[in-house]
């Protein structure tokens, strides 16, 4: 039987910039409850992104985010004895969350650099359309048009 579905608290705009976005970036930056240390890291990746860019950082992040965001995703089902991975449209707000997980993920990959730095270069190359996050998406969709014949299994 399955539980009930439990309420989400609500996360908090950041103070700097009036965002849920870069406050979800933070929290997903964040080890061990340092918020100071990961508000420093995502703050001077996002002014690193705004002068590359040229646009403003919460813009030129929404695309970033946006470009590493997945559309589709892949979920095994079991059918008769076997298993089908079957494409889903992804929610929003789990877009938005893989996007931000991937990203993180990727800067964190990288050896040699600070993290400030790796974060920005990754959010750099997703505003491009370009980097490991990206790639990523870009695999996930691949692997769900490969999939697709078996779309007619989710329900």
């Amino acid at each position: 039987m399955r539980r009930k579905v439990t309420n989400r608290k609500p996360v908090e705009a950041d103070l700097t910039y009036q965002s849920v976005l870069v406050s979800r970036f933070v929290n997903q930056v964040m080890k061990k409850g340092k918020k100071m240390i990961a508000e420093r890291i995502v703050y001077g990746a996002l002014k690193r992104l705004e002068e590359t860019t040229k646009k403003p950082a919460l813009e030129a992040l929404a695309v970033a985010i946006d470009n590493a965001g997945p559309k589709l995703e892949l979920k095994s089902r079991r059918i008769g004895g076997a298993n089908y991975q079957v494409p889903y449209e992804v929610r929003p707000d789990r877009h938005l969350t893989l996007a931000i997980r991937w990203i993180v993920a990727a800067a964190q990959s990288v050896k040699g650099k600070g993290m400030e730095e790796k974060l920005s270069e990754e959010l750099i190359n997703a505003f491009n359309n370009a980097g490991v996050a990206v790639k990523k998406k870009m695999d996930m969709h691949k692997m769900a048009d490969a999939n697709k014949a078996f779309a007619h299994f989710a329900w």
